[in-house]
């Protein structure tokens, strides 16, 4: 039987367990889910007919915090992914330094096939039935794979609905206008993009010979592509769920982010004002792409993209995760042993969680911030822990992706000792 995504997620616990100095009741508790929910949600379809599609809410660990994390809607959603992503964001969120706990929710659908009203319905009953294990101070969903501001919008009224208040600060990654943060939209692919930056500042590279490669042109592979090419870098392949384009000279990312939202298609085009022509690309697949000779290699699609079937025709000497938990353990330490550097996705794709953790903090004090300010305090906060985990590495020699885990399981460690454990408690000398 295959090793199940949460299983392999937390083997990163044993490694980074042996550099912090925190108790072993710290990481025997980060294997274990808070809670779990599995729900049915009954949605009647425009036809008439009735159809149950499964949800699923599990909340890791809340010792720092209320936990926190994203709905996705996809076919392939399973309890076994959601609590691996739930994982990640718990550790996600300790290396970012935001006082939450990790959470994830989904619902296996796959929301192509349902009508705005049918996606509206499921959106709200989802949270009907959510309602009691979620809000602003105990679990605060936000939006993932197929999941948008709008849909955010419907659960945070739905939420507001049953509560009989409004309660904007139960859900982030909403519309402006219901309380959403400036500059959200683009947060995840900035965030990366503030690392590649430091990295940047380290390698001294010159951006105009980098090569990038990015898997997956959703809303955070779009905008880390736009901002390297605004900086001058090559990017020379993009993908979405259809296959890959390659063109060797680079591609204008402004131009392939218009089409793709006015057709959903990826179109190899450069665009001037309102008319566009093709240009000469290449198609590849998917995996094509994520074995191309770039620079920089970026995964921005799904989990399990990177494994030991393919890791070898990985020539990119630099990783950079933005999406979760694109590469297995087994192929990271195969990919360590060869000497590339990989950014991993607890901290690259940190910068959507940290500017939920900027709306929530400003739909409690009911005072909302510019867009450049939160641009400001997210760069900070990126750069200052991008920093931290490298200088870690370096001196502990260890793979970064060792050095992130240790540093978050610093922050968790310290937070659950502060309670006490069996070092506190097995103390004969303590107490009066």
């Amino acid at each position: 039987m295959a090793q199940s995504i949460f299983e392999d997620a937390i083997k990163r616990l044993d490694k980074a367990g042996e550099l912090s100095k925190i108790d072993a009741e710290v990481i025997e508790r980060l294997r274990h889910p808070k809670a779990i929910m599995q729900v049915s949600i009954p949605v009647r379809m425009d036809d008439g007919g009735l159809k149950i599609f499964d949800g699923y809410r599990v909340q890791h660990d809340s010792t720092r915090g209320p936990t926190k994390g994203g709905i996705r809607f996809h076919p392939d959603v399973n309890l076994d992914e959601v609590k691996a992503l739930a994982f990640w964001m718990t550790c996600k969120c300790a290396v970012v330094g935001i006082p939450f706990g990790g959470a994830k929710g989904g619902v296996t659908v796959n929301p192509k096939e349902l009508s705005h009203l049918e996606l509206e319905r499921l959106s709200r009953g989802f949270i009907d039935r959510l309602a009691d294990f979620i809000g602003p101070d105990i679990d605060i969903p936000a939006p993932d794979v197929y999941t948008n501001a709008m849909i955010m919008g419907w659960m945070m009224n739905a939420y507001s609905s049953i509560k009989r208040q409004h309660s904007p600060a139960v859900i982030t990654g909403k519309p402006i206008p219901l309380g959403g943060s400036l500059g959200r939209d683009d947060a995840t692919g900035r965030g990366a993009y503030y690392c590649i930056k430091e990295l940047e500042k380290r390698r001294k590279w010159n951006n105009a010979d980098i090569r990038v490669a990015v898997q997956g042109f959703g809303n955070a592979g779009q905008h880390v592509a736009r901002l390297l090419h605004h900086d001058g870098y090559k990017i020379v392949a993009v993908s979405d769920s259809q296959g890959a384009i390659y063109n060797e000279e680079g591609f204008d990312i402004p131009s392939l982010m218009h089409v793709k939202k006015d057709t959903r298609k990826l179109k190899a085009v450069y665009c001037h004002g309102s008319l566009c022509e093709q240009v000469k690309a290449e198609a590849l697949s998917n995996e094509e792409l994520l074995e191309l000779k770039v620079d920089i290699l970026i995964p921005a699609a799904l989990e399990n993209q990177i494994t030991p079937q393919n890791m070898a025709k990985i020539q990119a000497p630099i990783i950079v995760e933005v999406a979760n938990g694109p590469t297995t353990s087994e192929a990271d330490a195969m990919l360590a042993e060869r000497g590339i550097l990989i950014i991993p996705d607890i901290l690259a794709n940190a910068g959507g969680v940290t500017v939920s953790y900027f709306e929530w903090v400003q739909n409690r004090q009911g005072f909302y911030w510019t867009e450049e300010e939160v641009q400001q305090r997210l760069q900070v906060i990126m750069s200052r822990e991008f920093n931290n985990v490298y200088e870690l590495m370096e001196k502990h020699s260890v793979d970064m992706r060792t050095a992130a885990y240790t540093h978050a399981l610093d922050r968790i460690g310290s937070a659950i000792s502060a309670g006490g454990t069996y070092r506190y408690f097995n103390n004969k000398t303590n107490g009066g």
